[in-house]
This record gives structure tokens, C-alpha cells and sequence, in this order.
């Protein structure tokens, strides 16, 4: 082993290192977006068995029916992270994307480094490869791909892309195998950018085994090449386009395609000039762009947009003439082709940081084979020299931390939906969807006053966001605006009324306020719109168990096993329907003093929703015999007797139940409807 080569496993553990201390603090961060549908409340991915199943059945990818399609080396993946851990703990989930990443450097170094070699003859280029991956691994940029696990999506089809680039120029007599072909093949299964992978080795062949410039490929006499690139990679593409059309054939329609094409296509002429800058100054990152398309063709960014097109051909012509320069004309063609795919499609979301990712992979390379050009070329002087060599060396160190420190902050800003969130706030102050989701944040530790500011905010932004509706709804209840609440919802499922969640939210609103009949309904029509929901499922078993409903209690359980075969609490309402006894969730029995008040409470419930007011009333009696400070039995007594207008007894025992919580909001408003029923037979 020479120096050099000692040097670089060095350079390389140590990268490692700082990799793995920049991302310390990020492996126990929550779960954040589409995390929600495909991994929280995706039930498939619960049961590694299904795992066959996901190469085949769109359903398994998300809970949310919008987003259903194949990406079954994600989905299968993240069926191991669930077994590894045994639940949701996100450690094994971000652990699992970690790992990958480090892989995905691995690879990228020697892919770097037999690049380099065919057009650089030195003995730095090992370093310069080392350099780049370093970069690469510690891009501030990257931090927004790594901690967002459904993102994974992104690690995985450009590990594979990668590898199967480096099959391809390791070795190239081992081509007539077409070993190349199988990480492609496989990261089809991950995301729809694998195609960029026959762009980036066309030019590959043609600049490097080829020799020839961008400026060749215009020339007659260099057609045959052409020609016999294009037949060198059918095998290639064959696969590719085969593999992707079997998985997107799964999928109705491609959500978020939203944007006029024309100001979409001008507008990513910018977009590539700020992911450009972002390379080198990765500031400002947010989880959540308010960026629109720009609709004005005059607006100085489109202007800039396509001078930096301009600049960006002319650079890729005149990098490819020369054979040292080579590497810079691949890896901005690299950075362009990975950029296609979203550019082209005119997506509501008009950048996102996480599309740097794949793109930064050719960009580095370009980048530090600048920087190693302009070294090599003044090489005599570097040696002569101790203190420029060591200012090189500090120089690297310094673009190194600083990218490692930014990744440490940003991993601190994915900490929490509120810590993202916030952030979201401040960087993007247009997005209606950043207020609304902090806005959730503050409704969970109960500052609902505090969270219908921002959902308001949120309905100035987008007034035709249904989930804005839903979430004020849910904050007003919260403070026993019902009214409002109600009217809200209601507004909320008409601008979204195909989508289960509305739905799901709304039947979780009327259980809370004990009205079982509406909340039933409103738990079958989600579940007719996605049956594969675990919170439609829970709620609607828990509806049919308060009902007796033994029958309906049964069928949905059997359904829920049919995803979930092992799940207890589905298994446990099963047998409550067989035996025709109410289930528990504390695990008690009826042989215990509170069981028989939580069974008397329960049956009171379902007498109550059946209209049979005297026997709810009956049965809530015998629970305060059993326990007299069981607020709940108060409020069913009063709430049937509101029901039967007996006004006076309904305000006896609702009184009771305030004295035992003055801030009940369900005693509150049942006693304020007897007493102005009251007041009004008294006039």
C-alpha cells in the first residue's frame, strides 16, 4: 500500500467521523410530511409478510388513496425498519437512510475517482475524488433528504443509479453480462428518475470512450456514433422504460401536477440557477418553499434564469474539448439530466430542496474538478510552498465544517413538527400550508387560541385548503365554539369531499362530543373511501363496541385482520363481537367495581344513541352507585333528559356534574340548552 492510498483510508475514516457526528443529532427525530401516510399510518408495512405483495399492489405504498402507486423497495425497506424496532420508533427508520447514504458515498468515490483518472493523469486525483464525495456527504442541502425518511425514496434510486454507473466504467469487460443493468432495474423500485441514468452514460460514452466534444455530436461524420451509442444502451433503456411502465401503470394520475407548463418551464430556469448558488451557499433551506411560478416573462429572476441556462451550455461545449475538463461537462450534464424529471413536469411545489440531492452528485464532481485543475496547474509552486499547501488543506476543512455545522443546525430544525414548522414560518412567510401545520403544533399542547391565528393566516393564504377548515374546526371545539366548529368541518369536507380525511377528522370531532350515530356515519363513508386507514378503522371499532353493534363490530374487525393479522386490539373487538361483550381497552373485566361502571357507562351510550333515554338514564344510576363522582354518568343523565324536556333534572345533575369540572364542555353545553328551554316555557 503507497502513501497515497494510506492517505486516503485516512481522509476517509475520518470523513466518516465528521459524518457521523454532524448527523448525531438527527436519529431520534419525528416523522414529517408523507411520512404520515406511507409509514405512520400505513398498517401494510407493519407485517414484513406483505413484502411480496408490495411489488404489486399500488395500495401498500400509503394509507392516503391520492398518493397510492409502486415504490415497493421503499415500502419493503421500511417494513424492516418497523420489524428491526418492533414499532415506529423513528431511530431504526433514520438509522436504516443513514446507512444507505454512507453506501451511496462509498460508491460514489471510486465512481469519482475512475472518472478523474481517465482524463486527469496525476497523482492527486484520489484526493480530488475524496474531496468530492466529503462534499457531497456533508452538503448542508442533503440534511433536508436525510431527515425526511419517505425522502429515503431519493438515497435509494441514486445509490442505485450510481452503482450501476460505476458496473458500467469499472468494468468494462464484464458489459457483454449486462451485470450494469440490475441496480438499475432495482432502482426503478425506489423512484421514477432512473431514466436519467441512460442520459448521463449516452454522454458518458460518447465524451470519454468516444473522445468527442458536445460540438462532435453535431457533425455528420459522428452520427455512427450516435448510432451505435443509443444501440449500446437498448438493453439498458429496454429494462428501464419496461420496469417503469409496469410501476407507474399503477398509479390513476400524478398528484401535485397543478402548474401552467409554460410559466413552470420558465420558472425552472431559476430554480436551477438558485439550486446552482445553493451548491455553494446553501442558505435560507426550508422544508417548505412559498416559491410560485413567475407569470410576469419580464420578471428579472427569468431573465437571470435563462442567461444562466446560456452560461450553463456554453460552459458544458467548452469543458467537453478538452479531455482534462471532461469531468466538469459530465458532471453539469449530470446535474441538468437529474433536474429533467421535475422540471418538465409542472408540479404545485416549484422547487424543493430535496431535488438537489441526485443533482449535487454531478455538480460536485464539476466542482472539485475545478478546483483540482486550478491546483494541479500551479502544483510547483503548492510544493515549493508550506504555507499555501497548508491554506489549501485549511481551505478544505473550513468548506468541510461549514457544511457539517449547517448540517447539525438543519438536523436541529427537523427535530419536531414544531421546530420544522416554525421554520416553514420564517423562511416561507406565502405558504398557507407552513402556518396551517404550525398551527397543529400549538393545537396539540392546547393552545387553541393561539393555533386559529395561524389556520387563519393559513385561509388568507389558501382559502381552498380543506384541511385549514378541518384544523379550525378541531381548534374551535377545542375552546366549545361548536357552532362554529361544525360549520367549519362541514366547509372543510365540501372543498374536499372525494378525500377520506376530511371524513376521518370529522367523525373523530362528533365522537368527541358524544354524537355516536352522526360519528358512525360520517367513520363508514372514510372507510369507503380508504379501507386501509388504521385511525377509520380504531374509531369505527370503538363506535360499534359503544353501540352493541356485534354484527358491524365483527365485519370490521374481520377487515381490519385482513391487513393486520396479529393486530390485538382488532383480534380483542373480534372476540367482544362473538361473545357479544364490550371490550375494554384497559384490559379490564366486568368483575372489577370500575369495570361494571365503564360497562354501565358504555351501555348507556348505546341506549342513548338507540333513543331508549329512560335506560340510559337507568343504567348511569347504576354506575353512580357504584362510583357517585363518575362525571360521565351526570352528563348522560342530563343529556337524556334533555332529550325526554325535562328540563329541571337535566340542570340538577348537569350541575353535579360541574361541580365535579366546572370547565366540562359537554355538561356546559347541555345545561345551557335546559336552561333557555326552561326560560322559555316560563315566559
Amino acid at each position: 500500500m503507497n502513501k497515497i492510498d494510506r492517505n486516503i483510508i485516512i481522509l476517509s475514516l475520518l470523513t466518516l467521523i465528521v459524518l457521523i457526528v454532524a448527523y448525531s443529532n438527527h436519529f431520534q427525530n419525528g416523522f414529517h410530511f408523507d411520512d404520515w401516510h406511507t409509514i405512520e399510518e400505513n398498517l401494510f408495512i407493519r407485517n414484513i409478510s406483505n413484502i411480496p405483495a408490495f411489488f404489486h399492489d399500488p395500495k401498500m405504498f400509503s394509507v392516503d388513496p391520492d398518493h397510492w402507486g409502486l415504490r415497493p423497495l421503499v415500502t419493503t425497506t421500511l417494513a424492516i425498519d418497523y420489524k428491526l424496532g418492533n414499532s415506529l420508533d423513528p431511530f431504526y427508520f433514520h438509522l436504516s437512510t443513514f446507512i444507505w447514504f454512507i453506501v451511496l458515498g462509498v460508491i460514489m468515490f471510486f465512481m469519482y475517482k475512475i472518472l478523474l483518472q481517465k482524463s486527469i493523469s496525476h497523482q492527486w486525483t484520489s484526493y480530488i475524488a475524496i474531496f468530492g464525495t466529503a462534499w457531497f456527504l456533508l452538503h448542508t442541502a442533503n440534511a433536508e433528504t436525510i431527515n425526511y425518511v419517505i425522502s429515503r425514496s431519493d438515497v435509494l434510486s441514486t445509490l442505485c443509479i450510481v452503482a450501476s454507473f460505476l458496473i458500467y466504467i469499472a468494468y468494462p469487460q464484464k458489459r457483454k453480462y449486462y451485470l450494469y443493468i440490475i441496480p438499475a432495474f432495482i432502482g426503478v423500485f425506489a423512484k421514477e428518475t432512473v431514466l436519467v441514468l441512460v442520459i448521463v452514460m449516452f454522454f458518458y460514452i460518447l465524451l470519454f470512450e468516444k473522445n468527442l466534444s458536445i460540438q462532435d455530436l453535431f457533425k455528420a461524420a459522428n452520427f455512427k456514433h450516435i448510432i451505435n451509442t443509443i444501440v449500446k444502451l437498448l438493453p439498458l433503456t429496454i429494462v428501464v422504460v419496461a420496469t417503469q411502465i409496469y410501476t407507474l401503470s399503477a398509479v390513476k394520475s400524478i398528484p401535485g401536477i397543478s402548474n401552467p407548463l409554460f410559466d413552470y418551464l420558465l420558472t425552472q430556469t431559476y430554480i436551477w440557477l438558485h439550486y446552482f448558488i445553493s451548491f455553494f451557499l446553501p442558505l435560507n433551506l426550508s422544508a417548505d418553499s412559498d416559491w410560485a411560478v413567475f407569470k410576469n416573462l419580464f420578471d428579472e429572476r427569468i431573465i437571470l434564469g435563462l442567461l444562466f441556462m446560456v452560461a450553463y451550455v456554453i460552459a458544458i461545449i467548452k469543458t467537453s474539448k478538452n479531455i482534462t475538463t471532461k469531468p466538469i461537462a459530465f458532471g453539469l450534464i449530470w446535474f441538468g439530466a437529474s433536474l429533467l424529471p421535475t422540471s418538465i413536469a409542472p408540479f404545485a411545489e416549484v422547487t424543493n430542496d430535496h431535488r438537489m440531492f441526485f443533482a449535487f452528485v454531478g455538480l460536485a464532481l464539476s466542482v472539485v474538478t475545478c478546483i483540482g485543475l486550478f491546483l494541479i496547474k500551479y502544483e510547483e509552486k503548492i510544493n515549493k510552498n508550506s504555507l499555501i499547501k497548508y491554506a489549501i488543506i485549511c481551505s478544505a476543512f473550513i468548506i468541510i465544517s461549514l457544511n457539517a455545522y449547517g448540517v447539525h443546525q438543519r438536523n436541529k430544525i427537523w427535530k419536531s413538527e414544531a421546530t420544522l414548522w416554525y421554520d416553514v414560518t420564517v423562511k416561507s412567510p406565502g405558504n398557507g400550508r407552513g402556518f396551517m401545520n404550525f398551527g397543529l403544533t400549538e393545537m396539540a399542547i392546547g393552545n387553541y387560541q393561539n393555533a386559529i391565528e395561524y389556520f387563519e393566516k393559513a385561509k388568507v393564504l389558501t382559502p381552498y385548503y380543506s384541511s385549514v377548515y378541518i384544523n379550525l374546526g378541531i381548534a374551535k371545539n377545542g375552546l366549545g365554539n361548536v357552532a362554529e366548529a361544525d360549520a367549519d368541518f362541514k366547509t372543510g369536507i365540501r372543498l374536499d369531499s372525494n378525500s377520506y380525511k376530511p371524513y376521518l377528522f370529522y367523525t373523530r370531532y362528533l365522537k368527541t362530543n358524544n354524537r355516536i350515530e352522526e360519528a358512525t356515519q360520517m367513520g363508514e363513508k372514510a372507510l369507503s373511501l380508504n379501507p386501509t386507514s388504521a385511525s377509520i378503522f380504531e374509531m369505527l371499532l370503538d363506535l360499534y363496541n359503544q353501540q352493541l353493534n356485534w354484527t358491524k363490530l365483527e365485519e370490521v374487525s374481520r377487515k381490519y385482520l385482513a391487513i393486520l393479522p396479529d393486530n390485538e386490539l382488532a383480534n380483542n373487538y373480534l372476540k367482544a363481537s362473538l361473545n357479544k361483550t364490550p371490550y375494554y381497552i384497559n384490559g379490564s373485566t366486568v368483575n372489577t367495581p370500575e369495570a361494571k361502571v365503564v360497562d354501565y357507562i358504555n351501555r348507556s351510550l348505546a341506549m342513548y344513541n338507540q333513543g331508549k333515554y329512560e335506560d340510559c338514564i337507568e343504567l348511569c344510576k347504576k354506575a353512580l352507585d357504584i362510583n357517585p363522582k363518575k362525571i360521565e354518568a351526570f352528563i348522560n343523565i342530563g343529556a337524556s333528559n334533555n332529550q325526554l324536556k325535562n328540563w329541571k333534572e337535566s340542570i340538577k345533575y348537569l350541575n353535579m356534574a360541574l361541580e365535579i369540572d366546572p370547565n366540562n364542555k359537554l355538561a356546559i353545553g347541555n345545561l345551557n340548552w335546559a336552561k333557555e328551554e326552561l326560560a322559555k316555557l316560563k315566559k
